[in-house]
């Protein structure tokens, strides 16, 4: 363990910060989480051009998912999405960043 873990256990404890999660691996059984949402636009330069989009990323703590896949689904506050893309760990190795899209309404 890292001088760091217990610090990122307190910010994804935090009320203000950390939010409840459902994670459910592709074929899993549903697991309550805490994550930290990141709803930042992004820009991205295509020749000449900028295109913006708005984003929707969160921190996973690497202890409750230790490996995350793109297609495993994560429901907060009644949005479903799913991981898009390949997650990204962090220097310590303690929280993965994934990239989500929402689930299309069927």
């Amino acid at each position: 363990m890292t001088a760091f873990a217990p610090a990122i256990d307190m910010l994804f404890a935090d009320g203000t910060i950390g939010r409840d999660a459902i994670y459910i691996a592709k074929g899993g059984a549903p697991q309550l989480i805490r994550v930290v949402t990141r709803r930042a636009d992004e820009v991205t330069g295509f020749g000449t051009a900028r295109l913006w989009s708005e984003t929707t990323r969160i921190d996973l703590r690497v202890a409750e998912v230790p490996a995350p896949r793109p297609g495993d689904r994560i429901e907060i506050d009644g949005e479903a999405f799913l991981i898009q893309g390949e997650p990204i760990r962090d220097r310590e190795r303690l929280v993965w960043t994934v990239d989500l899209r929402p689930v299309e309404a069927s």
